[in-house]
């Protein structure tokens, strides 16, 4: 498992907000049970290198700042990305740790949701392509 760093990939072409197309974020009330199930997720086949653990901190410093506040905006949102970012901030804030994970398909979606149902978490989300899908 890796530790989270920010790449431009992982950033929208329009906007710049944090969607990591092919990829699926998680958010976990308690640190140990998202280390827990990123080191589950490794033990059942997922590449090491293909589970991020996002402590709050990082959170708040490297995938925050990708959105304004809405306030700043006078534009609408074309879409769900700046509202789900903000939605991980308030999360951070409330010291929920994430996991990014490798997910290009739906059968690895399920995989990752078979052992993520084991602990409590927060919120799941699958970066799809055009659209951000809830596990």
């Amino acid at each position: 498992m890796k530790h989270f760093v920010l790449d431009s990939h992982m950033c929208a072409a329009f906007g710049g907000a944090f969607y990591p197309t092919g990829h699926s974020i998680v958010m976990f009330p308690k640190a140990e049970d998202a280390s827990r199930v990123g080191h589950q997720l490794i033990d059942r086949g997922f590449s090491g290198d293909e589970v991020y653990l996002i402590p709050p901190q990082t959170m708040l410093s490297q995938i925050s700042p990708t959105v304004g506040d809405d306030a700043d905006s006078p534009l609408p949102s074309a879409g769900t990305d700046g509202a789900t970012v903000r939605m991980y901030t308030k999360l951070a804030r409330d010291g929920h740790t994430g996991l990014l994970v490798k997910t290009e398909n739906r059968a690895a979606a399920e995989r990752l949701m078979e052992v993520v149902r084991s602990v409590p978490y927060s919120v799941a989300e699958r970066y799809c392509r055009l659209v951000i899908e809830d596990l």
